[in-house]
Order: structure tokens, then C-alpha cells, then sequence
């Protein structure tokens, strides 16, 4: 691993990184590939950030094929040791309503052929994916949401699907049926190959719409791409607000248990 040259690290979409201070863009060489993009370093009130867009800087990787092992091997490799993943997502749920934010604390993997450890072998590693989501991480952002009058959930199961293509409306259905609130492509395996290094890993879902549309709701049209994107950018300062917001505000020292996740994990 490299020299420590951030604490936070951010995935994201394209163009955050322009809002961050004396931004240094690097190249990050890993064992499994390059990364989605350069990881461009900046600060936010004196904390060294990295932004990588996980989707690359063109949006050109579609969620089965984002390299998410070479993107969390990036930023543990720039010295990270908390990373922020918000991403774009539907509801599943009619409480949860587009243009709010969930804080999520469990995901539900639905995906298939992503590469998902990097443990694999010779010796065997099981680590922990109870709790995926970092809990001391995620009160702050609770807290910090509400301060700035930002429309929140606080905590909820994201169910995260193969894509690139949308859910069926009977998937829907049994997505909602079975009480999960949100739905998303990238959460997996993105969020547990930060635990896998023992970094700290904070969701915040931006909720763009209804998925295919919710029972007893007819007059919601399923889920289009175009409506994800405009929904998103109208909601973009919002998510602005909250990051330059928390990013000074999370903990120094870790004394969670993301820190020390292979504790224990092997044989």
C-alpha cells in the first residue's frame, strides 16, 4: 500500500470532484485492474478527500461491469479509511418518496458473476457481513441530514439487482412484499469489499423514483433512465450540502468494528 494521502474517499457520480479544493488528480496502479477513472485528491475544511466516479468519468461502466475490487484496493492504497458510496436508487416503499435520502443499514445481494472478495485462498477468509453499513458513520450522517432539513430515512435494506436493465414489475413486487425499501445496482459487492479491508463504508441512498411503480399506485409509470438522471441532478446540491457537511464531522479515530474485520475471519 501507498503512502497516506486521504482519509475519506468518495464514489460517486461524475463531476462532485469539481467542488473539492486544490485537486490533484493520481493514477492508482492495483492487482486487479484499473480503477473506474484517476482518483482526484482535494480537501474539504482541511480533510484530504479522494473522489473516484465509480461509473468512470464518461458514466462509460454499467454496473456488472464496474471493477469494484480495483476501485476499493484504490482508495485503501491512498491510505482511506472511511469511504462515503452514494448512489441513485429507487423506492420500494410508498413512505419513501423520490428526492429523499435513506441512510441504509443492510443490503440484500441479488446480483450473480461480479468478482465479490478478494480472499480467495490459499488461506480462507470469512468475513463478517452482519452489519455491512459503518453504524458510527451512519448516525453522523443521520444527524447532519436533519440539521440541513434534508429529508431522511434512517436506516433500511437496499436490494441490489445485476442490471443493466430494470426490474420486472413481479421482481417489484416481491422486492416491496418482502419489506425492503430501496433498490439500487452497485451497492454489491462495492460496500462489503470495503469491509473485506477493513475500511469503514457509509451508503446514502438519493431515492429518484418508484421503481416500476408501487400496488395501489396506478398512476406511477415505471422507472426510465431519463427520469433517474433528472430527478438526481435536481436533487444534486442537496447531496452536495450533506457531503461538505459530514465529511469534517466523522469520527478521528475509528473504534468500530470495520477497523478490525479480519479479526477472527480466518482459519
Amino acid at each position: 500500500m501507498a503512502e497516506k494521502r486521504a482519509e475519506v474517499g468518495i464514489f460517486g457520480g461524475s463531476g462532485f470532484y469539481s467542488f473539492l479544493e486544490n485537486i490533484e488528480e493520481v493514477h492508482v496502479e492495483t492487482p486487479y485492474g484499473p480503477p473506474s477513472n484517476k482518483i482526484a485528491i482535494g480537501e474539504i475544511s482541511g480533510k484530504k478527500v479522494a473522489f473516484l466516479p465509480r461509473h468512470g468519468s464518461d458514466h462509460q461502466y454499467p454496473p456488472h461491469m464496474i471493477n469494484y475490487r480495483a476501485n476499493t484496493w484504490a482508495m485503501k492504497s491512498l491510505g482511506v479509511g472511511q469511504i462515503i458510496g452514494p448512489c441513485a436508487s429507487g423506492s420500494l416503499q410508498p413512505e419513501i418518496r423520490p428526492g429523499s435520502f435513506v441512510i441504509c443499514d443492510q443490503f440484500i445481494d441479488r446480483t450473480s458473476g461480479r468478482k465479490d472478495t478478494f480472499y480467495d485462498g490459499p488461506i480462507a477468509t470469512h468475513v463478517s457481513a452482519a452489519d455491512p453499513y459503518c453504524a458510527a458513520m451512519r448516525a453522523v450522517a443521520y444527524e447532519t441530514a436533519k440539521e440541513l432539513d434534508i429529508p431522511v430515512v434512517n436506516g433500511g435494506t437496499v436490494v441490489v439487482i445485476q442490471g443493466p436493465r430494470f426490474s420486472t414489475r413481479s421482481e417489484s413486487k416481491w422486492f416491496s412484499s418482502m419489506g425492503w425499501e430501496v433498490i439500487n445496482m452497485t451497492q454489491y459487492p462495492e460496500a462489503y469489499l470495503a469491509r473485506e479491508l477493513e475500511m469503514c463504508y457509509l451508503n446514502i441512498s438519493l431515492i429518484t423514483d418508484y421503481d416500476v411503480g408501487l400496488e395501489g399506485m396506478p398512476d406511477i409509470p415505471p422507472v426510465s433512465h431519463e427520469e433517474v438522471i433528472k430527478v438526481f441532478n435536481e436533487n444534486n446540491d442537496k447531496l452536495r450540502n450533506l457531503l461538505f457537511a459530514l465529511v469534517p464531522k466523522l469520527p478521528e479515530v475509528r473504534d468500530c468494528s470495520c477497523y478490525n474485520a479480519l479479526e477472527g475471519a480466518r482459519f
